[in-house]
């Protein structure tokens, strides 16, 4: 099997970033059947997989409709990742596997995974080089622009990275002190982009095709990578690729509105896959947050918002959105 990771074999541009209590199987199918060209599992503890914890376990679980999909992990100890790639070869084989250095949350900094080890360059290469050698699939990684504002060393990382036998990088355009704050510096990406032989993936901003657009044209990156914006809104997917296919041709186009009954038809079908996987009590309250970033402007939001936090079954979830009334005036 070729450890090279080639994007023009992917459907499409636009990726589904890796989030945390977001991005599990349900949720990634629905972006993949809206054109997510490739979509990353939540983080995932290397620590906990080699120690075989049955939670962790299942979180690495994918139906086979997702694939192309990156299994992402993260975590500080090589051996802990090289037993963990063992493991996944032999039991779910993804198609890729995607190295953490760019989580900015404290609860992962803290124990010195994600973002922190940004300040350990040569750490961030024995975790390269361990799993690379362990893995029988493309290895890929993900960093930001640094730890802080005037500590940047994507460029630095992602050169070594590259010389560890990464087949692809993406890029966050922040530190890890911006958090999400402030604007995604692009310009960092295509500078890794211009001295970089493997692909980049650009990361930071991208809320829209338009956006989509300016990133590739800004910075030459090969693949542009979708987080917070995709969050109640899967449609994003098919606005990118309509736009870098240039069926949005005028500048300043916009996509079609997605109306309200074709967003509820995909709430119920993403409520159905949480409830079968995690079964009806965890499966919608795992729902709340999607609800409401789902409705998010449609009328009758606000009001609804408090229900749905509440809400048990399945049953009376769907009732209480039945309440929504799509003639009315938009709504936070």
């Amino acid at each position: 099997m070729t450890k090279t990771f080639d994007p023009t074999f992917l459907k499409g541009r636009a990726v589904l970033a890796p989030m945390a209590g977001i991005t599990d199987s349900a949720f990634r199918l629905i972006c993949r059947r809206f054109g997510a060209a490739l979509v990353y599992s939540e983080m995932i503890s290397a620590e906990a997989l080699s120690r075989r914890h049955s939670k962790t376990i299942k979180m690495t679980s994918f139906r086979e409709a997702e694939r192309p999909i990156a299994v992402q992990l993260f975590g500080t100890r090589p051996a802990a990742f090289a037993e963990s790639v063992e493991r996944l070869e032999n039991e779910i084989r993804p198609d890729y596997y995607d190295l953490n250095f760019g989580c900015p949350a404290p609860k992962i900094v803290k124990n010195g995974g994600g973002s922190a080890l940004l300040k350990f360059p040569e750490r961030i290469a024995e975790i390269a080089r361990t799993v690379v050698k362990a893995s029988g699939r493309p290895v890929l990684a993900k960093i930001r622009s640094g730890w802080e504002v005037g500590s940047e060393n994507a460029l630095e990382v992602a050169k070594l990275l590259e010389e560890c036998g990464i087949s692809a990088i993406a890029i966050h355009g922040r530190t890890r002190s911006q958090m999400f704050s402030g604007k995604a510096d692009w310009e960092v990406i295509a500078k890794i982009k211009q001295q970089l032989k493997i692909p980049v993936i650009g990361n930071g901003d991208v809320a829209s095709g338009l956006d989509a657009r300016r990133m590739i044209g800004q910075t030459g990156c090969d693949l542009v990578m979708v987080g917070r914006a995709a969050l109640g809104n899967p449609f994003l997917f098919s606005e990118i690729n309509a736009t870098l296919n240039s069926e949005l041709r005028i500048q300043n186009s916009e996509a079609p509105a997605v109306s309200w009954l074709e967003r509820m038809e995909v709430i119920k079908e993403h409520m159905a896959m949480s409830v079968a996987d995690k079964g009806e009590a965890r499966g919608i309250r795992e729902m709340r947050k999607h609800l409401s970033w789902y409705i998010k402007g449609i009328p009758g939001a606000a009001a609804l918002r408090q229900e749905l936090m509440h809400a048990e079954t399945e049953e009376g979830t769907l009732k209480l959105l039945e309440k929504i009334d799509p003639e009315k005036g938009n709504d936070e």
